[in-house]
């Protein structure tokens, strides 16, 4: 029997791993972060933040019938500065981050797993959909792909090391969402059919634009938009509210669909083009962890994902001289940007991943004015 502390963020997938350890025959104590800024309202129930207010009752009550203690830790101070501020940081130097990625790196997985072992705890649980296996050969333990692959969160988890590993357990990874909504339902937890939380915890009404805006003025101030060739074909409202890929709200009519290309800070400006100068032929990425602690010698085989949620694709992956990771797909991605995630799989296991730096488009600016020309050509126009 192991001491276990369970992060309890008042939803179902948190709590059902807290009663399986229970019934498991742990010691579990469940503990909910105070995530929730002192600046915005309290949500209500039509917003049930994992990490405001009434998710902390929620824990609490599921505690209760569980019969376990429970415990607030108030992080809302190491929350605000290591989630919100580089989120809107981020935004302000036209880059695309990844809030569970900057949460799951700065506070469950580094401040709440250090509060696990000072109150004398073995492990720390969560009700992430991912896996974890050790390997003996390899002396090693591996992240692997949930058994549920729509509810798969491996990917936001790839900054996880060999320490943290050892001192994780994820329960409900071996579960499809409709088995642990009936856990929860045959346990008489109140939180069974309690939906999903929204993806940015901290951005309960309006767009995260508005919170990037109120906390970076320098991040809303109009400047151009600019097409490929440079010229200006519209004014945006600030760089804050933008993201690669976008093509909504652009305000701009050229008469064909434009999307969202690139966004250029220092000159204030956001960058339009068409779907092909999406593109990506290959990413460098920063911030890199290799899981399993060894950095491969040479380029090596990869399935690759961009983004949460989105398909793996096949890719050659390798480290440079300046300790940058280097990914090259073997088919052109649709809409990589900076600041964005990328995780590697070998199989289901988790190999590693990092943070984009940089996108190298599979058609340049040039090389594509020149194709549009040459088919104006073709066109006799």
């Amino acid at each position: 029997m192991a001491r276990i502390g369970v992060a309890m963020s008042g939803g179902v997938d948190s709590s059902v791993a807290a009663a399986l350890l229970v019934e498991a025959g742990h010691e579990v104590v469940g503990l909910t972060m105070n995530l929730w800024p002192a600046w915005l309202p309290d949500p209500d129930d039509a917003f049930r933040a994992c990490c405001g207010i009434t998710a902390i009752g929620d824990a609490r009550a599921v505690a209760q019938r569980l019969g376990i203690r429970h415990y607030v830790l108030n992080l809302r101070a190491e929350f605000e500065r290591a989630v919100i501020d580089q989120f809107c940081d981020e935004y302000a130097r036209g880059r695309t981050p990844n809030p569970c990625i900057a949460c799951n790196r700065a506070i469950k997985f580094s401040i709440l797993l250090r509060k696990v072992r000072a109150l004398g705890l073995d492990r720390l649980a969560t009700g992430h959909y991912a896996r974890i296996a050790y390997d003996p050969a390899l002396d090693r333990h591996l992240l692997l792909r949930a058994r549920d692959a729509e509810k798969d969160q491996s990917y936001v988890l790839f900054a996880l090391t060999q320490e943290q590993l050892r001192r994780l357990l994820f329960p409900v990874g071996e579960y499809a969402k409709p088995q642990i909504r009936e856990t929860a339902r045959r346990l008489g937890l109140a939180v069974a059919d309690r939906p999903d939380s929204q993806e940015i915890c901290f951005v309960p009404r309006g767009h995260y634009s508005d919170l990037v805006a109120r906390r970076r003025p320098e991040a809303a101030r109009p400047g151009p938009i600019l097409d490929r060739a440079g010229q200006q074909v519209g004014t945006h409202g600030g760089v804050g509210a933008f993201t690669v890929g976008q093509r909504r709200g652009l305000g701009v009519a050229a008469g064909r669909p434009l999307y969202v290309t690139g966004i250029d800070p220092a000159r204030n400006a956001v960058l339009v083009g068409e779907a092909r100068d999406l593109l990506a032929a290959e990413i460098t990425a920063r911030q890199v962890n290799w899981i399993g602690g060894g950095i491969p010698e040479g380029p090596v085989r990869v399935t690759a994902r961009i983004r949460h949620g989105g398909r793996e694709t096949p890719a050659r992956a390798w480290m440079d001289q300046t300790g940058a990771l280097r990914v090259r797909f073997d088919e052109p991605q649709r809409a990589a940007a900076p600041g964005q995630a990328v995780a590697l799989y070998g199989g289901e296991v988790v190999l590693g991943g990092g943070v984009i730096d940089d996108v190298t488009p599979a058609v340049r600016p040039g090389e594509a004015l020149a194709a549009a020309g040459a088919l104006e050509v073709s066109r006799g126009r």
